[in-house]
């Protein structure tokens, strides 16, 4: 009876499984069709494989360029949350007072904000400061939008910090500086990793915010690069599924060269004590 269970439990992980992986089988397969059997035959196989595709949305797009300008967006954009973030966590919890309470106070109340109301707002400080069509002005507005959720789960995670540790170092000499970059910022590892997940996803991702800040060709990033092949009266499906192809390929590399830490990261915030 039981192995009926399990099994009857793994048929249907497996069907879940199937219906959240169809899209990726959608967009593959047509990324290699011709336009006509795109249009005429979008679910069957592709009769003849067309990689000329991937070649032509690699041209069309600039691929290497928009490739470095969404690498460099996220690898600012994430750093500057996390470290950003993590010292504002620890300085809300070990310093509790009615001003940090307030301050963590409206980090929550900001997640709650559309980002549809500060869109006009934003562009016009945006311009004022002069970071329009700059890749790291993209990263700076980036740490603003992602410091909010980033500090309220890690103040979270600084709560299961033992005190004590702290003592200890500090007893040992360690500066407070020293306190947090050696013996809480390792710590918090499991939470961080979390962190970094969800901002890569989101930050690589993204195409309203840097429409709005990007409008010169030279620092497009790759959701930008690719809404090109998507005009009003033409639309290009077969090189814009290459591209999105394209967009996803270094995603999946990021998740499989991270595997090993997202598992540990779980592990270790799964286990107390």
């Amino acid at each position: 009876m039981n192995s009926i269970r399990k099994l009857s439990l793994e048929a249907l992980i497996l069907l879940i499984a199937l219906l959240f992986l169809s899209p990726f089988y959608f967009v593959f397969i047509n990324s290699v069709k011709g336009f006509f059997e795109l249009m005429t035959n979008v679910a069957g196989w592709p009769k003849h494989f067309v990689w000329a595709n991937y070649a032509n949305a690699w041209e069309a797009l600039n691929y290497p360029k928009a490739f470095l300008n969404s690498l460099l967006v996220t690898v600012i954009g994430v750093t500057g949350i996390v470290v950003f973030s993590s010292m504002a966590a620890y300085r809300i919890v070990r310093h509790d007072s009615a001003f940090n309470r307030i301050l963590l106070v409206l980090f929550i109340a900001a997640m709650v904000i559309p980002f549809q109301s500060i869109m006009i707002p934003l562009s016009v400080v945006s311009s004022s400061l002069g970071i329009l069509n700059q890749v790291w002005g993209l990263a700076v507005i980036y740490w603003g939008l992602g410091l909010s959720l980033a500090t309220f789960l890690l103040q979270g995670f600084v709560r299961t910090i033992p005190y004590e540790l702290e003592e200890s170092a500090i007893i040992d000499g360690c500066s407070p500086y020293g306190v947090f970059w050696r013996i809480v910022f390792p710590l918090l590892k499991p939470m961080i990793v979390t962190v970094i997940i969800l901002n890569t996803l989101w930050l690589w991702n993204d195409y309203l915010l840097p429409s709005l800040i990007l409008s010169d060709l030279n620092v497009r990033t790759i959701p930008l690069a690719t809404y090109s092949f998507f005009a009003e009266y033409l639309k290009q499906w077969d090189l814009g599924l290459a591209g999105l192809v394209l967009s996803i390929a270094p995603l999946l590399l990021f998740f499989l060269l991270m595997q090993k830490h997202i598992i540990e990261g779980v592990t270790a915030g799964s286990v107390k004590g």
